[in-house]
């Protein structure tokens, strides 16, 4: 069994990179092979409309055609059997990078019949893990669920399925004092992620776990 954790932040270290650590953790000690996968550490581009994935009859039907560095781990997507993708919000969406790399992967499965019907060759337990630096309130405010949702429903018509952790109120500086951020109160900022980023990792845990769980249960 093998899961892959693809990370969307610039940050190797940073709170969306813990979070899919802890995942594929989870899904780890229900004896899954882990990889994680850094978006930023790869030169890609997004679709780049040349439709030959939907060429009835061609070579790359149903498969994307675009060759760069983006495609081994699209190859290594089709045969696995959890995927656990995380991103941070920037301008109420995902990353450009997560962006991009959701394009290759959704679009290149989509079909243009009654439906969409996904053409995806194998069979895929996916999550997605998002972090935030507003509120939950403020998410709602700022209609970043609107976003998410959007985004949770394309991954779901591909595979079947989306389980999804939001994690808000993130702590972004170790030291709030050198940057301009008099928006936050940074004492409360370090109380949350004292007291309640652990309990965000435990989540991402039980995702990993229950992911791999549904494969084996079948």
């Amino acid at each position: 069994m093998k899961a892959i954790a693809v990370n969307g932040s610039p940050r190797k270290k940073g709170n969306t990179a813990t979070l899919l650590e802890h995942a594929l953790n989870g899904a780890e000690s229900k004896g899954a092979d882990i990889e994680m996968v850094n978006l930023y550490g790869l030169n890609f581009k997004g679709c780049i409309s040349c439709f030959e994935c939907k060429k009835l009859g061609g070579k790359s039907y149903g498969k994307c055609a675009f060759k760069d560095e983006l495609t081994p781990l699209l190859e290594k997507i089709s045969e696995a059997d959890v995927l656990i993708m995380g991103t941070p919000i920037y301008f109420s969406s995902e990353t450009g990078a997560i962006r991009s790399f959701l394009e290759r992967l959704l679009f290149q499965s989509l079909t243009y019949t009654p439906g969409y019907v996904s053409i995806f060759p194998g069979k895929i337990q996916a999550g997605l893990i998002y972090t935030m630096n507003v509120t939950e309130e403020n998410m709602v405010t700022y209609h970043y669920d609107k976003s998410i949702a959007g985004t949770r429903g394309a991954i779901s018509r591909n595979f079947g399925n989306c389980d999804l952790l939001i994690c808000s109120d993130t702590y972004q500086f170790k030291d709030y004092s050198k940057y301009e951020s008099s928006v936050w109160d940074a004492e409360a900022k370090l109380k949350r992620h004292k007291e309640i980023f652990p309990l965000d990792c435990k989540k991402a845990y039980e995702m990993g776990v229950k992911l791999t769980s549904d494969v084996a249960n079948g």
